[in-house]
């Protein structure tokens, strides 16, 4: 025998890898997978953009959420001059604007003052606020000097910068989604997995029950909601408080589908030797049975999110959701919506709209890939 060879006694055994690096593997994995697929990939650096956007949206504007000028009230998207008076390239430039009334056609109307330049300046000092809710400071990425104003996207009727708003607008309609999650998730998965693995007359009342809370009629419980809430409340915890509620009949759905993978888990061999081990009922579908749902749970989350988006939009669109002066793309939209005539002659109105669907594609795309990498046999031949 070859001295370099070895007896089976003698020769090395591979280890198991440890359920650390398991993890940490299939999260590779998963992460390579989504940000190889290239729709993936670009709507994960939308949503990153946009919740950058929305978490320093008081560095990025040039105003304050509640900042308006009651002057320049629905003036239009303020004209960018980078031309001199040569008609040479220069440092970009606004004029400042002055309303004027047409008699003849009722119109407002607004008219450049070209007697003053006011450039624009980057790092400016303007509104104060805290940045993260913390620091205080008071520096805007750029503006310019007043009585000028820099409206991107121009002004409301009360004079506020509508492209302010949209950042402003994104902190609550970008978080509302996992607010509802944050409280449905939890009581649908724990509920489902008792429900499922229990099994039984448990079973059946615990069904039954859950569907009778998805029989409640959400659209219309909403209205009576709104209309009891104390007056007195800001339009952000209302809707935060109605958001709650339907949060708590909002978890049956996933409910049924946890309980239903439940059925199935919960005769694995694993589960069944922690039963025999000893291991308490409650403890098996903590630490086994749920986490065996996690890729379900996942997908279901990132196709959530916008139905969330959708709700707080839809409700503040028809008035039950946030009210003015707070900002979101809903009460902007509705904004927009009251005055459709300008909507031809300045279309950036919409672009709270546009926003919505645009997160709410990536949110799905997202969804849709995830399903393929978690669940291969849905992949329907994806690579």
């Amino acid at each position: 025998m070859s001295a370099n060879s070895l007896s089976p006694a003698e020769a090395p055994i591979n280890p198991t890898p440890a359920p650390q690096k398991v993890r940490a593997d299939l999260k590779h994995t998963i992460l390579s997978r989504l940000w190889k697929d290239k729709v993936c990939r670009a709507a994960l650096i939308g949503l990153s953009m946009l919740y950058f956007c929305a978490l320093f949206a008081d560095v990025l504007t040039p105003y304050a959420m509640e900042f308006n000028d009651a002057n320049v009230g629905n003036a239009p998207a303020t004209l960018i001059h980078i031309h001199d008076d040569k008609g040479e390239l220069c440092w970009p430039y606004v004029y400042q604007v002055r309303q004027e009334n047409d008699l003849a056609t009722y119109r407002q109307t607004f008219k450049e003052i070209e007697t003053t330049k006011y450039p624009i300046k980057l790092f400016v000092k303007g509104d104060s606020y805290n940045l993260l809710g913390l620091i205080p400071m008071d520096l805007h990425l750029f503006g310019v000097e007043p009585p000028a104003r820099i409206y991107l996207l121009g002004a409301d009727m009360n004079g506020r910068d509508n492209f302010s708003r949209l950042f402003f607008g994104a902190q609550k309609s970008l978080t509302i989604g996992f607010l509802g999650l944050f409280i449905a998730f939890p009581i649908g998965i724990l509920y489902g997995a008792i429900a499922g693995y229990v099994g039984g007359v448990a079973d059946n009342l615990m069904m039954r029950f859950a569907e009778a809370v998805m029989s409640i009629p959400s659209f219309y419980l909403l209205i009576g909601l709104a209309a009891i809430l104390p007056l007195g409340m800001s339009s952000s915890q209302r809707f935060a408080l109605i958001t709650v509620i339907l949060s708590f009949i909002g978890w049956p759905g996933l409910a049924r589908v946890i309980r239903g993978m439940v059925l199935s888990i919960r005769e694995e061999e694993f589960v069944q030797a922690a039963k025999s081990l000893g291991m308490s009922e409650i403890a098996n579908i903590i630490r086994h049975v749920i986490p065996q749902t996690a890729s379900y749970v996942v997908i279901a989350a990132t196709l959530q999110v916008p139905n969330f988006i959708l709700a707080e939009s839809g409700l503040s669109l028809i008035g039950l959701g946030i009210q003015q002066p707070d900002a979101s793309w809903g009460n902007m939209l509705k904004a927009a919506m009251d005055q459709p005539n300008e909507l031809l002659t300045q279309p950036w109105l919409i672009a709270p709209g546009f926003l919505i669907f645009f997160t709410i594609l990536c949110f799905n795309s997202i969804g849709d890939v995830l399903r393929d990498v978690l669940d291969p046999k849905l992949s329907g031949g994806r690579g």
